[in-house]
Formats: C-alpha cells, sequence, structure tokens
C-alpha cells in the first residue's frame, strides 16, 4: 500500500501578525513543495490527525481520541469553513479495528474540526473536500489526556488497517511543537469561562472576534518578550523530530505529560498528532523521513516544523 506522511504546524495568526515577509516566504515554500508531493502522490484517501482548540470537543464529554464518520470545519480565525469530503463507511471500518486493537476510540457522526484540523487540508490538499478525508482527534488540551504512547498505538492500529485497503493514502499530522499560547484551563476558571469549556460550541461572531483578539494581543506581548507564556524551547523540538526522523517511536513512549508541559509548553502535547502519523506510517514498516523546515517564530508563538516520510519500500 502506497503511503505519504506531511506533518506539519499550523497557527491561527498567519495573516493577523505575520513574522518577517522572508520567514512567512520560507514557511510558504515549504508548504507549496508539499502540496507539490501531495499532488503527485495523488491519495485516494486522506487521513489526518488533528487537536482541537475547545472550538469542537469540549468538557460535557471529552474523549481522548474520536474518528468523525461525519465533519465540518467551523472556519475560526479565517480557516476554510464547510462539510469534509468523509466517507461514512470507511471512518466505521477504522474505528472497529482501532477498538479491535484494544484502543479506544469514540465515533462522532457530527465532528467539528477548527483550524488545527482545516489548516492542514487547506495547505495539502487546496481544500476540506478535494480528496475522502477521514479526520482524528487526538485531545491535546484538556486535561487529563493519553499519554504519547497511547497516541503511537493509535497510529499503528490504524495504519495497519489502512494497510488492508491497498489505497494511496496521504496521512497527515497537524500540530505545534513547544507552544502554549493563551488557552484557558478548566482548573480555576471563572463561571463563564468553565461554562464556555464546558458547553462551548457554536459560539457568537462577537465571541469568536474577541477570542481571536486575546490570541493576536497576547503574541505580540510574546514577541516583544513581555509574556508569562512558556517560552519556545528550539532545542527540545529538534530532539523530538530526530526521534521520528531516526524512526525511534518507542522512545517517545516514556515521555510524560508532566515533562511535555514543563519542556515544551501547554500546547507542545499536539506532539501527539506527529507520533500518531508516524504510528500509522510505521505500521507497514521502516521507513525514511525528511525535516523539512524547523524555525522557532515568536509572533506564531510556535516551534514551527514540517516533515515528509514514506515507507522505505516506496524507494525501491
Amino acid at each position: 500500500m502506497p503511503m505519504l506522511l506531511e506533518c506539519l504546524s499550523h497557527t491561527p495568526l498567519h495573516g493577523y501578525y505575520d513574522p518577517a515577509p522572508e520567514i512567512v516566504a520560507e514557511v510558504e515554500r515549504v508548504h507549496a513543495a508539499a502540496r507539490a508531493r501531495v499532488d503527485e502522490f495523488d491519495p485516494e484517501l486522506v487521513v489526518v490527525f488533528a487537536p482541537d482548540h475547545y472550538n469542537g470537543f469540549f468538557y460535557d464529554v471529552m474523549p481522548p481520541f474520536c474518528i468523525g464518520a461525519s465533519a465540518s470545519a467551523v472556519g475560526d480565525y479565517k480557516s476554510l469553513a464547510g462539510p469534509l469530503d468523509v466517507p461514512a463507511d470507511t471512518a466505521l471500518e477504522l474505528a472497529e479495528a482501532v477498538l479491535a486493537s484494544d484502543v479506544d476510540v469514540a465515533l462522532s457522526y457530527r465532528m467539528q474540526v477548527d483550524h488545527g484540523c482545516a489548516q492542514a487540508l487547506e495547505i495539502l490538499t487546496g481544500g476540506l473536500d478535494r480528496y475522502p478525508v477521514v479526520p482524528v482527534f487526538i485531545n491535546s488540551v484538556a486535561t487529563p489526556m493519553a499519554s504519547c504512547r497511547r497516541s503511537r498505538l493509535l497510529g499503528d492500529a490504524l495504519g495497519r488497517a489502512l494497510a488492508r485497503s491497498n489505497k494511496r493514502v496521504l496521512v497527515i499530522g497537524s500540530g505545534g511543537i513547544s507552544h502554549e499560547p493563551p488557552v484557558p484551563e478548566l482548573a480555576g476558571a471563572s463561571e463563564e469561562v468553565a461554562e464556555r469549556l464546558i458547553a462551548g460550541r457554536n459560539p457568537s461572531a462577537e465571541s469568536r472576534a474577541a477570542r481571536q483578539a486575546r490570541t493576536i494581543a497576547a503574541a505580540r506581548a510574546f514577541t516583544a518578550g513581555d509574556s508569562r507564556l512558556h517560552p519556545l524551547n528550539p532545542e527540545w523540538d529538534r530532539a523530538f523530530l530526530k526521534l521520528l526522523e531516526d524512526g525511534d517511536l518507542t522512545a517517545l513512549d516514556g515521555l510524560t505529560n508532566n515533562a511535555i508541559t514543563r519542556d515544551g509548553g501547554k500546547s507542545a502535547h499536539e506532539i501527539r498528532t506527529w507520533v500518531a502519523a508516524f504510528g500509522a506510517l510505521n505500521a507497514s514498516g521502516p521507513y525514511r523521513a525528511s525535516l523539512d523546515y524547523y524555525r522557532p517564530i515568536p509572533e506564531w508563538i510556535a516551534g514551527f516544523g514540517a516533515m515528509h516520510a514514506r515507507p522505505l519500500t516506496d524507494h525501491v
């Protein structure tokens, strides 16, 4: 089964508060090269591992993992909005395969995804519905969270099921590395904020605009060095990326949630999307990976990276 993996950071701040034009151009060149690979590969199915930022999943029910059998994008931060082309039968088959592998996963016929998923689809495919796509949510902000090991096993289970499909599959991991944008937490939250974290789906335009304004203001303060947000950690980022590049995925099994928060920041838990994507690829055997880009970008409050990989059998 031919497979192409593309992992990339996302940012809601592109176009709102950007670094120097030459850095934006760097990132856009990397994205263009990834899009060209996808165009050439011409996938028959896309599986995208993505987080959520309290836009589609809330504490009324917060699963560690969820597969979408039907999904739409909310369009936050000017990301694409509208339905994804989800083949429900395929999504259900994948969910059953994961459960049969002793990894617990939820199923949604009304999944909402935000920029964490939609940006990757737009960058890599040009839209939300160019190819059949199965979105896989990985909780990366709302404690408690499943471990990196469980994320790897989720990817492994999906990868083994995808290998039996005999389709060209594009696997996407969309998530940040070290970063800590101003995402609220339930512990210690005011009654108003707590209610938004528990049942905040479909906010008003005014509420969404206010949230976006707070994020932009936080990015300005972070870039100016006037912020309590966790600093970016390029050394930690590069060590993580090297393990993926070397195929040493089980070395990440012992990475605890406390250690991720301590070293990478509270939103660095999005590395689970990369771990799951590489777990899916690795299920078919050894792979060859390329680190296409890495740069800490304070304006986007992100250690910003991109990688792609293919099974070694594809190179024979």
